[in-house]
C-alpha cells in the first residue's frame, strides 16, 4: 500500500462519516470544538481508524 492509496482512504473515511456526522455537530453546539475534536479522536471508532490510517503515513510506505 502506497502513500496515496492511504490518503484516498482517509479521504474516503472523512467524506463517508465525518462530514455530517451529528454527534460533531451537537458536541460542537452543546459543549465547543475542542470537546468535539477530543471526543472523535479519542472515542469515536472512526477517528481512532483514521489515526491508525495517519500512523501509517508517518512511517516509511
Amino acid at each position: 500500500m502506497n502513500r496515496t492509496d492511504v490518503m484516498n482512504e482517509i479521504n474516503d473515511l472523512l467524506k463517508t462519516y465525518c462530514e455530517d456526522c451529528f454527534l460533531k455537530k451537537h458536541f460542537r453546539k452543546e459543549y465547543s470544538k475542542t470537546f468535539a475534536h477530543h471526543f472523535c479522536i479519542k472515542k469515536c471508532t472512526v477517528g481512532e481508524s483514521l489515526q491508525r490510517k495517519g500512523n501509517l503515513l508517518s512511517k516509511k510506505l
